[in-house]
């Protein structure tokens, strides 16, 4: 199977992706809606999710639940909740992710001194790895780390990290969102992912917010804790699959979840 096969196993006809990101039991331990892994993806997958980002044990153990969706597997690891730093390390290869079955991998990159340094090396070289087996390489770029504060997420950092990454040769993205966020789309040429960020209450103020992002040229969004996390997760699946293919605005969204018990 080539990449373009492969990728059409996570992107719609449409080019667009819902993304449930399920990879939180590295560092975290069992989070709240993650319990059951296997009930959190047959739920995923009654509400329309089109991939799922999970742990190489979650898809060895679960394999049947998730083989009628996308499966994106991560190859490094970050620290524990009980760890020091934040940078992730390269803990599986492309060759085993694709004896797995993945439909495409994920690394942790970032500028800025002391994570660019490992993180950039790591991308470059799974590049090259999987290109000779035909599995797309996803990026997820974020300035300074994931313990970065607001001053290194700006658009202009966004926009910069993301160039970085097209240009060492990913295949699409996984990125942070910023007012502008057009900028991000115009400077790259792969698919560009908005991931879903801290667990919100917010509901409608969230299916806003994802529906600002499709509008500014996003490709689709990985959503994690505001899936699984909310209590409910069929019609949390559902209302964002509307956003992200049907088009659908906050409030419909919002009708949708409602009507899903």
């Amino acid at each position: 199977m080539d990449k373009i096969r492969r990728m059409k196993r996570i992107f719609r006809e449409d080019g667009k992706t819902l993304v449930v990101a399920m990879d939180h039991g590295t560092f975290n331990g069992a989070s709240a809606g993650l319990e059951n892994p296997g009930k959190t993806i047959e739920q995923i997958v009654a509400g329309g999710a089109d991939a799922a980002l999970v742990n190489f044990g979650v898809a060895r153990r679960f394999a049947a639940e998730l083989s009628g969706i996308g499966y994106i597997a991560r190859l490094d690891l970050p620290p524990t909740y009980l760890g020091v730093g934040h940078d992730s390390r390269i803990a599986f290869d492309a060759e085993y992710a694709l004896r797995m079955g993945a439909d495409a991998v994920m690394i942790n990159v970032g500028q800025g001194q002391g994570v660019e340094e490992p993180t950039y090396p790591h991308l470059s070289h799974a590049i090259q790895q999987c290109d000779e087996m035909g599995m797309p390489v996803c990026a997820e770029a974020v300035p300074g780390g994931f313990d970065s504060g607001k001053e290194l997420k700006t658009l202009d950092h966004i926009a910069r990290g993301a160039r970085i990454a097209c240009e060492i040769g990913c295949d699409f993205m996984k990125i942070g969102f910023a007012p502008g966020f057009e900028r991000v789309v115009q400077e790259t040429f792969v698919p560009l992912i908005v991931l879903g960020g801290a667990k919100t209450d917010d509901v409608r103020e969230f299916f806003a917010s994802i529906r600002e992002a499709m509008d500014a040229g996003a490709s689709g969004v990985a959503i994690g804790r505001n899936i699984w996390g909310a209590g409910n997760t069929v019609g949390m699946t559902r209302a964002l699959a509307a956003i992200v293919h049907e088009n659908a605005g906050a409030e419909e969204a919002y009708e949708i979840l409602q009507s899903v018990k």
